[in-house]
């Protein structure tokens, strides 16, 4: 590329996830603060059954389920072949090259290491965490026992499988209140947004939410709940060497943070900053980045912890390696507290992305034998 083009910017949006709605409103978010005297932006439309679809309108497409105008297109791991290929019934046409993709992409495969393994094989510039860092933070189990490696305090927990709660769920209801009093918290393992999570009161409440979290994943967490919960979220951008932004609150509309408090109703309130002491609110700065390090994040994570209001103990509670970015997502509302407004920060990921991608280019592929 020289200095007076454009870049190219393929923005990934939609996918195989229970998420999938919550992605298009990112990605029309994104999609607005593209520069196009800036980038040259194609949209990639990827279906709730992993077709990939492209067109000048693919997000409107797949907002109204109407796919019929666009053409399908693909990304082949050939690193000899790069860029974008449509597929037509006589073979395969370049669509474009690329230089930068932007997964807007919550959720199973897009967030969790799945598409950046794709990523990786094609050897493209992408924006966000690599194979590593995207499945250790999508996997809520995985992060835990990290976290617990790194001496980072989390809250007790455990874990049982989707056999167990189908085959046996009495035992499995008893051993899961075993992690504490009641209300425990019920959540899949690999999923954001707050899909399929159940704040549960009662034994026939656990039982229920064991139930509902079986449909989304195999291996299911269960936590005690905090007892006086603050919800407190920090947004991390960089590399190798990421920074914090000022720490904000939650204070969801509904009973806790749900799916419908962060993306249907308008009753959620975020305090920005959030309102605590300077040494809580440098020890939560703290233990993002370094919660964001151990994971190795790259680009952009949002890092959510519990504050407990009355003993004053901190818990984190998960990383989102592709946070929201609706017009009520807290990512990109604390960065524009921390004075990185909307665009630049979009900006700035795509230059993150490039840096990710000159520094993986320094690694050797082949072994050389010395003489």
């Amino acid at each position: 590329m020289t200095s007076n083009s454009k870049l190219t910017v393929a923005v990934l949006f939609g996918g195989r996830s229970g998420e999938h709605d919550v992605s298009l409103m990112s990605a029309r978010s994104i999609l607005t603060a593209l520069d196009p005297a800036r980038y040259n932006v194609i949209q990639v439309g990827i279906t709730r059954e992993g077709a990939w679809l492209t067109g000048e309108n693919a997000l409107a497409a797949l907002e109204k389920n109407d796919t019929i105008g666009l053409r399908p297109v693909a990304l082949f791991a050939d690193p000899s072949h790069p860029g974008l290929y449509l597929i037509r019934q006589n073979g395969i046409e370049k669509l474009a090259d690329v230089d930068v993709y932007f997964p807007v992409l919550h959720g199973t495969y897009g967030e969790d290491g799945t598409l950046q393994g794709l990523l990786e094989m094609a050897d493209v510039a992408y924006v966000g965490s690599g194979v590593l860092g995207s499945s250790v933070g999508m996997d809520k189990i995985i992060f835990k026992d990290v976290l617990r490696a790194h001496g980072i305090p989390v809250v007790e927990s455990v874990v049982v499988l989707r056999s167990e709660i189908l085959n046996h769920l009495e035992e499995t209801v008893r051993r899961a209140e075993n992690v504490g009093v009641y209300p425990l918290f019920v959540k899949p393992a690999n999923l954001g947004s707050s899909v399929g999570i159940t704040k549960c009161r009662s034994r026939s409440d656990l039982a229920e939410g064991l139930m509902e979290a079986a449909q989304y994943d195999r291996r299911i967490l269960i936590e005690r709940g905090v007892p006086n919960p603050r919800e407190i979220e920090v947004a991390v951008l960089g590399n190798d060497q990421p920074e914090a932004s000022i720490p904000g609150e939650i204070i969801p509309g509904a009973d806790f943070y749900s799916y419908d408090a962060k993306y249907i109703l308008d009753s959620s309130q975020s305090i920005i900053p959030a309102a605590m002491s300077a040494e809580q609110c440098q020890t939560i700065c703290d233990l993002a980045v370094k919660a964001y390090t151990a994971a190795d994040c790259a680009g952009l994570a949002r890092v959510d912890f519990l504050l407990d209001s009355q003993s004053g103990e901190i818990f984190l509670n998960e990383i989102n390696t592709l946070p929201g970015f609706t017009k009520i997502s807290m990512y990109p509302k604390l960065w524009e507290a921390s004075n990185l407004p909307y665009a630049t920060l979009v900006n700035r990921l795509i230059e993150l992305a490039q840096e990710r991608k000159s520094e993986r280019d320094h690694t050797v592929r082949a072994y050389r034998r010395k003489p």
